[in-house]
């Protein structure tokens, strides 16, 4: 099982740790205390009823492209035949421990027993609302599929008992079947799951190319010059993925995490033709309240004169299928 250790280093990666290229802004465990003493949280509602969305077709033929948003970062692509799931979480906590750490106000938009057959899973960092180890593990049981994750995060699946997994570092291409391309893409974050094992695994975002326009999942990240670079690579980005919550306060998350506003301005510069909210509204991660994000992602494109652009603000369960 491959360690930190044993990559070679490079401009994000020192020969032990990964690190942002250019970051001037980190943000640590003294920043942290000072956030956690000084919080003031915005509201969110102790549990909302919602009805779960449809069970999902088998499966997207021909150029036919859907998208459904599950809930926080999770959504199911289908296309050319695959069904591709993104940092799958159908678990009450995103936390370690199953008694304490933030609390979901919502069942997933689509029940896990709905779920077609799964062929792909793109995790794209380690932390809990992202890599859900109760999640995969159902997946494991069930479907079996090809992980695909950034460097440094297969021990700790194959550790659950995840057995088909792929570590790729950013901009490495692989194939997915016989049309499509699947590139990691540089993300503005961290890693960590515990006290000791700051920035040992990558994070990132993943392009999927060869269909429809490509799909951008943005997964966790700050703004930053990567927005540009993927923009260069990848000229026809049909659905673009973009978080918008866990952005307050922006003096401790702005470096890791878009606010609306940076959403915004990161849809104009990948020129998108559809861009979808994640990030926002099942878990309380953040100081902004449960529906800030979303009012916040408004008032942004109407000051951007950009309020007529295809910014999509999904609810759980909701499936597009006009991206092309």
């Amino acid at each position: 099982m491959a360690l930190a250790g044993d990559y070679p280093a490079g401009d994000h990666f020192d020969g032990t740790r990964f690190f942002n290229p250019g970051e001037t802004n980190k943000q640590g465990f003294r920043e942290f205390l000072t956030w956690v003493r000084n919080r003031r949280r915005g509201p969110w509602q102790e549990w909302v009823d919602i009805t779960p969305g449809p069970a999902p077709p088998a499966c997207a033929g021909g150029d036919e492209l859907r998208v459904t948003f599950v809930n926080h970062s999770t959504f199911l692509i289908q296309l050319a035949g695959l069904n591709i799931l993104t940092d799958p979480v159908w678990s009450e906590r995103c936390s370690p421990v199953s008694f304490a750490g933030p609390k979901r106000v919502h069942v997933p938009g689509i029940r896990f027993e709905d779920l077609p057959r799964i062929d792909i899973v793109l995790v794209s960092h380690n932390h809990y609302d992202h890599m859900d180890i109760a999640t995969l593990q159902r997946l494991q049981k069930q479907y079996a599929p090809r992980i695909y994750t950034p460097l440094g995060n297969r021990a700790v699946l194959a550790r659950h008992g995840m057995r088909d997994v792929v570590e790729m570092d950013w901009w490495q291409e692989l194939r997915l079947g016989d049309c499509l391309r699947l590139i990691c893409v540089p993300a503005r974050h961290f890693s960590s799951r515990g006290l000791r094992d700051q920035n040992k695994s990558l994070w990132s975002g993943f392009v999927i190319d060869g269909g429809p326009g490509a799909v951008y999942f943005a997964a966790d990240t700050g703004t930053g010059p990567h927005f540009e670079q993927i923009a260069s690579r990848f000229p026809d980005i049909s659905t673009a993925l973009l978080p918008i919550g866990a952005f307050l306060p922006e003096w401790f998350m702005g470096p890791h995490h878009l606010s609306p506003a940076d959403a915004v301005r990161a849809h104009a510069v990948l020129k998108a033709r559809t861009s979808i909210a994640s990030h926002f509204g099942t878990f309380p991660l953040g100081d902004d309240g449960q529906f800030e994000p979303e009012t916040a992602l408004l008032d942004a494109l109407r000051a951007a004169d950009m309020d007529a652009t295809r910014f999509l603000i999904p609810h759980p369960g909701e499936a597009f299928t006009d991206l092309r």
